[in-house]
């Protein structure tokens, strides 16, 4: 709902919500009232138009994938994974890079019962070891889930056990795709030859 519509003229909601009539506020904090509200009205408006070119950016290099491979008579259709794309001249680079949203389902807690009877059973020596490498991949964040990518770690550690295998094949068949995100690169190269990402970020320009 857009609250400022609903606002008498002359008025003014403070941080209370509460209408305050213009001529009882002071002329600096109408002032930096207008200051901000300006400011993050022309950001929303980059924002919108960030995304837009996102958009019509990620389209352009799906339809440039499909015609390149409709060369040798394949069809893509759809996004199919990281592409990087050159300038004729090697200035600039694209790369469009998919990334996927993974979490573990219930099975993940089987695995670590089978994981801590491994520890258990084997001698003291590498209980100690791995029992700290295992508390440490499954660790929970500040979401409140387990790290995908630390408990996949375990994965290479090589133990010759039926049972440890069996765990790590749990945490594998525990993993759930639950979505995608795209990310747009763009890089130029500078005089020593490396490149350097172009920000679009503003804490960065």
């Amino acid at each position: 709902m857009n609250v400022q519509a609903n606002i008498p003229a002359g008025h003014r909601v403070n941080a209370a919500g509460h209408l305050v009539p213009e001529d009882l506020i002071s002329p600096v904090d109408k002032l930096r009232d207008d200051v901000v509200r300006n400011i993050i009205a022309k950001a929303i408006e980059q924002r919108n138009q960030l995304a837009a070119f996102k958009l019509h950016s990620m389209q352009q290099i799906t339809d440039f994938c499909d015609l390149s491979a409709a060369e040798y008579g394949v069809e893509w259709g759809g996004q199919k994974g990281n592409v990087t794309l050159m300038s004729f001249d090697g200035r600039y680079k694209l790369i469009r890079a998919v990334g996927e949203h993974r979490v573990f389902d219930e099975r993940i807690q089987a695995a670590k019962k089978l994981i801590d009877e491994c520890i258990e059973k084997w001698s003291e020596g590498a209980k100690s070891e791995l029992k700290a490498l295992v508390e440490h991949a499954f660790r929970v964040n500040k979401q409140g889930r387990i790290d995908v990518n630390q408990v996949l770690s375990l994965r290479q550690i090589s133990v010759d056990d039926p049972d440890w295998k069996s765990a790590m094949d749990a945490i594998a068949d525990a993993i759930q795709i639950t979505g995608t995100s795209q990310y747009l690169r763009m890089y130029e190269r500078q005089g020593d030859g490396k490149y350097q990402q172009i920000p679009l970020d503003s804490a960065k320009v």
